[in-house]
């Protein structure tokens, strides 16, 4: 710049004699006593309020091994459960008919409601899915059926429902 003006050849600052001070940070300090008091307040609020569900549990009694139940055929309900899912039902030695999941409550409810020593013997296929265990115990239970025995499924029962279709 010809003229010789006032600026300095530094860049635009200003002259060296005055420094600009630098502003202080000041420190900003946040109460957090309210935030926490908030939490504890909504964590004790969802506590409280929380209904707490008991497990659903079945209450399972098991005999002791040695000892032998002898049973009158007239008193045994079996109940073959095939893997899958076909249900067939008899008393004693009469042939096994088929049940529908849906019926099984009220054949449950009508065979024991004629004879109120009845066991049901439970005879569920290795191959069969968990579920349907869990849906006869469901049954019953819902029917009141307090005496009932589970074993497995075997060959000898597989050809007893052969002979039933």
């Amino acid at each position: 710049m010809a003229g010789g003006g006032d600026f300095a050849p530094t860049g635009g600052r200003a002259k060296k004699g005055k420094k600009r001070k630098a502003s202080k940070r000041l420190g900003i300090r946040m109460d957090m006593t309210p935030m926490v008091d908030i939490a504890f307040l909504l964590l004790t609020f969802f506590m409280l309020t929380t209904v707490f569900r008991a497990p659903q549990t079945m209450e399972l009694n098991m005999p002791p091994s040695d000892v032998k139940i002898e049973i009158a055929e007239s008193n045994l309900m079996t109940l073959r459960i095939m893997n899958d899912g076909t249900i067939f039902w008899n008393i004693g030695v009469e042939t096994p008919q088929k049940v529908g999941m849906n019926d099984l409550r009220k054949l449950l409810l009508e065979q024991n409601k004629q004879n109120s020593k009845l066991v049901t013997l439970v005879k569920v296929d290795r191959k069969g899915k968990y579920y349907l265990m869990v849906d006869i115990l469901d049954e019953l239970q819902l029917a009141n059926v307090d005496r009932f025995s589970l074993a497995p499924l075997t060959d000898a029962d597989k050809k007893e429902v052969a002979k039933a279709i």
